[in-house]
């Protein structure tokens, strides 16, 4: 039987087939923005392999978005059709994605993590797992299955920069930044176009307050970034929010236009609603209007787009970026139905859909009472889920925009006791002081005079 490139058994008959896998999974580690025609390479290569199927349907699950969860069912159907030629681990994988295709990317995770488990060099099972972890708000889990997987991974292969540069991105995420940021650099040793190492390496930077540091870290390794996917963008991002604490606003502005949200490029014509990319773009215009900054007509096109996702819920997170848009541009009517939306999703006992009705509503609807001047409802709605907002997912540098929202209501509402919890908790769990960061500072200096 083949193996792939880390020495697993895979169950392609061909060689040309397992040439196809190998590309195709580092395409998907190196976020290539050429991973769609990899994958789609993979199932010509060998029509009977039914993990190369597998791949594809998790492609499309990855993107966050409803419309594409038929393809990802349609690659599941085309690979539980030729499942019999697979070997365990395999079918373990398409048992995954069948559970996420039902919308249970909780007890896909526990798949995932059982594989790494049994085959702690299975690279994708370890990244869709450290994926999923972050987007279910699970960094505990993430680091939990860096410390399972990497005694077992040598460092002649292939991926083994990915694990580390995984390693980085957990262990900051868990507070434990030195380590993280070895990592992070060893990761980047290994290859200057680690996406995932830099990425890793900038949070650390972002949570030390080494502002200038980042900026200087992501200029160098910018030429390195050619081929890239949306991650790009999410650095560009990165790097702006190290702009915004310098207040160098139009620096961040500069960046918005022709870096990260720059909507005549290949990569935004050609997706021009990927999850990460609107959660960029909607948290920095809502920071930048916090700060006083004119933001001009940028908020239209998000809400355009918004309009047209109402009722897809797949992304927790982002439902209250797409709310940031629909409220700045008076959208009432597309709001309320996007609320409506959310408040009946799915089945509420299912981990996933009771994220959405539970947090991710109350805070949208703080949203849209924040934008209307009710500061008091917002801060009222938001409270109660202060501690669950976690379950979204996203990183501590992107939850900082939900908690800056709050503490923006607290303080226009003339709530103080408020404004000390906010404070409190972030200077709890933040190594730089709220009196050093441009989005609580004022609510320190009020709470000080």
């Amino acid at each position: 039987m083949a193996r792939d490139q880390h020495g697993l058994e895979i169950s392609t008959t061909t060689d040309e087939g397992a040439r196809a896998f190998d590309t195709a999974i580092t395409a998907f580690l190196k976020y290539r923005v050429d991973l769609p025609y990899t994958v789609k390479a993979l199932t010509q290569a060998d029509p009977g392999f039914a993990f190369g199927h597998c791949l594809s349907g998790l492609l499309a699950m990855l993107s966050y978005k409803q419309t594409n969860v038929a393809a990802a069912a349609k690659a599941l159907q085309a690979a539980r059709a030729v499942e019999h030629r697979s070997n365990a681990r395999e079918r373990a994988h398409i048992k995954a994605l069948d559970l996420w295709v039902g919308g249970r990317m909780d007890r896909a995770l526990g798949v995932w993590d059982q594989i790494i488990a049994e085959y702690p060099t299975d690279i994708l099972a370890f990244r869709l797992a450290h994926f999923g972890h972050f987007w279910s708000g699970q960094p505990q889990a993430m680091r939990a299955s860096v410390d399972q997987a990497l005694p077992h991974w040598a460092a002649e292969l292939p991926a083994y920069g990915t694990m580390l540069s995984c390693k980085c991105f957990a262990y900051e995420e868990c507070g434990d930044y030195g380590p993280a940021e070895q990592a992070g650099l060893k990761a980047l040793e290994i290859d200057r176009g680690d996406f995932w190492g830099a990425h890793g390496v900038a949070h650390v930077m972002e949570m030390q307050g080494r502002h200038r540091e980042g900026i200087d870290l992501l200029k160098r390794l910018e030429p390195h970034w050619e081929g890239g996917s949306n991650i790009v963008h999410h650095l560009w991002w990165h790097r702006s929010m190290f702009h915004l604490e310098r207040r160098e606003f139009d620096a961040v502005l500069d960046l918005y236009d022709n870096k990260f949200r720059n909507l005549s490029s290949a990569l935004t014509s050609a997706q021009p609603d990927v999850y990460i990319d609107v959660q960029n773009a909607a948290s920095m215009l809502f920071r930048l209007e916090l700060n006083g900054v004119d933001v001009g007509d940028r908020w239209v096109e998000i809400a355009d787009k918004a309009e047209a996702r109402i009722g897809d819920c797949l992304s927790a997170f982002t439902l209250p970026h797409w709310m940031m848009a629909l409220a700045a541009t008076d959208r009432d009517d597309a709001a309320n139905r996007m609320l409506a939306a959310m408040r009946s999703h799915g089945d509420a006992t299912n981990e996933p859909d009771a994220i959405v009705r539970a947090v991710a509503t109350p805070v949208a609807e703080a949203i849209l009472a924040h934008r209307k001047g009710d500061y008091a409802a917002a801060v009222d709605m938001v409270r109660p889920v202060l501690d669950d907002m976690v379950r979204l997912g996203g990183s501590h540098a992107q939850q900082d925009v939900l908690e800056q929202m709050f503490l923006s209501a607290a303080l226009r509402a003339g709530r103080m006791d408020d404004v000390r919890l906010l404070i409190d908790r972030v200077r709890s769990r933040h190594p730089v002081a709220p009196e050093q960061r441009i989005g609580y500072a004022e609510g320190a200096r009020r709470l000080n005079s």
